[in-house]
This record gives structure tokens, sequence and C-alpha cells, in this order.
């Protein structure tokens, strides 16, 4: 492979991203300590190419600055005002930040006889084409999850491509949202963050929970609450999800009509101090509902495909194809834009 330095140097955040997108596929937490030494790399070699441009008297000069300008002072902002309005989660902005940073410009690479990127957009800003990207492939996903449930005959058109049945047993390694609450279909139910959350600091595990629903149900089974965690998956805990046996147990027979806080939810969101993710009482109680009493082995969840695994597939397609956005107005014959 032929190439600069600088431009082979930034080859260094292809297993970066690929690492920290698997990571937020199993785990849904990317540490900070990853885009930090990106964001540096990134800044050396914008010095070093805006060095050489002006001290060697490149006319490519101007042409640098302004696209490394649009890249820092408008790709990595967006980033930021995506997270502040809820449209990222942070680690997806930080990721857009760093990208913004250390991929301002078009790299080139030889390799034999194969130019790479093979499409180039006129306004050469490689991060933003790794956006336009990633966004194209992201929405490009619901296809692919809507055709795998029609291929395996999980007919449910108001679902069908955002979610997926999954073993009811399995919740408690996966992250998502529930799709489903006791009376149908909802684009809006309760968040598997936050049912762990919830389960931990009851100590309760699901298998228990689906044994005997309608003591959990009564909050006066809740004695001592645990440490609830920041809901993920991946820490040692002292619940056994698997434990049917590990029942709480409240005198007297409990009903629903009867309770003024079923399954303690007021109680648990009264009690801790960080965020559920968005989950309410309603959608908590309404998740927790449907989980202990349905007679099903699975439900529908949303696998909720974190941003940065679609930013890491815009990556390798940009290094490689190019901008597929512009690849497609050309196809169009719209060339006066491109």
């Amino acid at each position: 492979m032929v190439a600069t330095l600088p431009d082979l140097l930034r080859l260094l955040v292809i297993p970066v991203l690929g690492w920290a997108a698997w990571r937020d596929i199993h785990t849904r937490r990317i540490p900070n300590r990853v885009w930090p030494p990106l964001v540096i790399l990134g800044g050396l070699l914008l010095v070093w190419e805006a060095a050489q441009l002006f001290v060697f008297g490149d006319p490519g000069g101007q042409a640098f600055l302004i696209r490394a300008g649009i890249s820092l002072l408008f790709v990595a902002p967006l980033g930021y005002a995506f997270w502040w309005f809820g449209a990222f989660g942070a680690a997806d902005a930080k990721a857009m930040i760093a990208l913004a940073v250390l991929l301002p410009t078009f790299p080139t690479y030889a390799l034999g006889g194969l130019e790479l990127p093979i499409v180039d957009t006129t306004i050469g800003v490689f991060s933003l084409t790794v956006l336009t990207n990633a966004v194209i492939l992201a929405v490009v996903a619901p296809i692919g999850l809507g055709l795998g449930n029609l291929l395996r005959g999980r007919i449910e058109p108001a679902v069908m491509v955002l979610a997926r049945p999954v073993r009811i047993d399995s919740l408690p390694s996966r992250h998502g949202r529930l799709f489903e609450t006791p009376d149908g279909f909802t684009h809006s139910g309760l968040d598997l963050d936050a049912l762990r959350m919830y389960l931990r600091w009851r100590g309760l595990p699901l298998a228990a929970l689906r044994a005997a629903p309608d003591v959990a149900r009564d909050p006066a089974s809740i004695e001592a609450t645990g440490e609830p965690t920041d809901g993920r998956s991946d820490i040692d805990d002292d619940l056994d999800w698997d434990d049917a046996d590990a029942v709480p147990t409240v005198d007297g027979d409990a009903t629903a009509e009867n309770l003024d806080d079923p399954w303690g939810v007021d109680q648990f969101f009264e009690s801790i101090d960080r965020s559920t993710y968005g989950t309410d009482p309603e959608q908590l109680r309404d998740g927790l509902e449907l989980l202990a009493t349905t007679d099903d082995e699975t439900v529908w969840v949303s696998p909720g495909l974190p941003f940065v695994v679609p930013m890491f597939a815009g990556l390798l397609v940009a290094f490689t194809y190019g901008d597929l956005l512009f690849a497609f107005l050309r196809w169009l014959g719209v060339f006066p834009l491109v």
C-alpha cells in the first residue's frame, strides 16, 4: 500500500472504532479513555500536514484549511448537538468528534493499480462522508431486520422492522427495549437496562419474578434493597438470574386491586438518583406485568443498535469505496452538485 505517513496513521482508527462498536453491541458501554488518543493523534496530524503545505508552498493549502475548518467547526459540533437533543448517546457524540479531528480530509491509498477511496466528493471532508455513510447504513438496517423476521415467519407489521422475538430468560444479558406491553405492541416499552436496575435493587431474579408474580407485585415483599448499578450487563453481582426459588415472602394475599404501588415501582424511582434511560413508572410496571404474566417464552425486543456500529461500517465503506451519497447522486446524473 502506498500512502502518506499521516494517511497510514489514520488507519489506526479502524481497529479502535471496530473494538468500540463490538463493545457497544455487547455492553452498551464504551470507556471514555478510547477517544482522547484519537483526538490527540488527529490534532498532531493536522498540524503536521498544515506545516508541510505552507512550508513548501503547496497550492492546496487553502483548500486543506477550508476542509479542516468544516470538519472541526461543523461536523464535530454537530455530534455534540445530536447528543444535546437526544439523537445520540454520549459515546456516539465522542466518536463523531474524534473522527472530525482525525479525518478532516480525504486520505488516498494506492493498492496495486487501484486508488482508494474510489468515490470522493467535491466537498472533500472525509468525516462528513463517514457520517453520511453511517446514516445511510443505519436506515438500511431495519430493512435487514424486517427481512430476517419475514424469512423466519415472524410476521408482525407493527414492529417487525424494529424488533425481533427473543427468549425471556435471555433478557438479563441483552440490551434494547421491549416492544410489548400487556395491552399489545408499543414503540416505547421498557428499557432493558432499567429492568436490570430494578431487579438488582430488589435482589429479585427474573426467574423468581416469573415464578411468583403475585408475591413480587406486592410492595410488602420488598425489604432490604440493593445497589441498582447503572443497568449494565457486564458486571458481577449476587443475582442468579435463573433462580426461580429466590421468591420474597409476604404475609396475606395480595391482588392488583388492593395495592397502592404495584411492584414497588414508585419506591424504586424515589430511591434512585441516576438515569433510568427514559423509562418512567408506567413503562416499568407494564414491562414487569408483561414479563411476569405472559405465557409465551419470547417477547419482542428492539436490539437498539448503537450508532457507533453503523459509524464503524460507514468508516470501512468510506476508506474503501468512498461516499455512498455522492455515488448515488452521480448515478442519478446530478452532475452540477457533485
